[in-house]
């Protein structure tokens, strides 16, 4: 059955709502960046720009990096983010826009997050290059989707609802593990906490009472067998449990700009960035 009109909003120029995209516009590899502004960081490395476009917090650069094609698209903050830039760039991959139907052939498609995190480890330097393994949601996205999560990955949440206090069960999915051998090499491996805010669920406190005051001191000390958890952030589970659900290969990779177990913020937050786009344009 062709997909509905509000289901699927197209816009009169063919391109999909939010993102402004074509079918056209798709490269097999997209490169995810949340600052608008970091896609002119990713696309100044290009060897050209073919196409831009600007909409929203969704601006979007293609071009060529030592003549490969890439697509490089800002999403903003937040896995609610998150689900409009996978639904969107899915749909532009297996739908036929035209018909409204889902295509026959399915398109795998190759998603790198560049992004920035605290991490929460001591030993875990500000400057490094960090690879998330698993991700653990503590936002509801995957409340509204029917997500498979294996034996360990329910186990691991259910420690972690245990360990924290928190009143609800969080998510836990892994990425691709061929993007990571592809990407990882150097970096360090970690798993990450996507929050649903910056402040009091990542344990920040301004004027407002915490409730949940020791998060990052259990967060901190949480662990099963070899799996710790290394770093906060805002997108990364969104990511892999949708990607995991849409058959895309999906890859976070992190900047350590602070460690909140330290109390540290880097003065160096651009250069650490810059230094993980090249790494990541260098190994496509």
């Amino acid at each position: 059955m062709p997909i509905s009109e509000s289901d699927l909003i197209i816009n009169k120029d063919g391109s999909v709502y939010h993102l402004n995209l074509k079918p056209e516009h798709l490269s097999d590899t997209i490169i995810t960046v949340g600052d608008p502004s970091r896609v002119y960081s990713v696309s100044e490395h290009f060897d050209h720009i073919d196409f831009e476009m600007n909409k929203r917090e969704f601006i979007t650069h293609i071009g060529k990096y030592k003549g490969k094609k890439i697509t490089v698209i800002s999403t903003g903050i937040g896995t609610d983010n998150i689900e409009i830039f996978l639904n969107e760039i899915d749909a532009l991959a297996n739908i036929n826009l035209e018909t409204r139907e889902v295509k026959s052939r399915r398109k795998k498609l190759k998603i790198i997050r560049i992004g920035t995190s605290g991490a929460l480890q001591e030993d875990i330097p500000l400057g490094s290059h960090l690879v998330s393994d698993y991700a653990v949601g503590f936002d509801t996205l995957m409340y509204f989707y029917n997500l498979t999560q294996s034996k360990y990955e329910r186990e691991i949440a259910e420690e972690i609802k245990e360990c924290t206090g928190i009143g609800f069960t969080p998510y836990v999915v892994r990425g691709s593990q061929k993007l990571k051998d592809q990407y990882g090499e150097g970096m360090l491996v970690g798993n990450t906490i996507t929050c649903p805010g910056f402040y009091a669920p990542q344990g920040r406190k301004l004027r407002l009472e915490l409730k949940h005051p020791k998060l990052i001191e259990n967060l901190n000390y949480y662990h099963k067998d070899n799996f710790w958890i290394t770093n906060f952030e805002m997108e990364t589970a969104g990511y892999y449990a949708l990607a995991k659900l849409m058959g895309h290969e999906m890859l976070s990779i992190n900047a350590i700009i602070a460690n909140r177990v330290k109390n540290k913020f880097s003065k160096s937050v651009n250069k650490i960035v810059d230094a993980l786009i090249v790494k990541v344009l260098d190994r496509i």
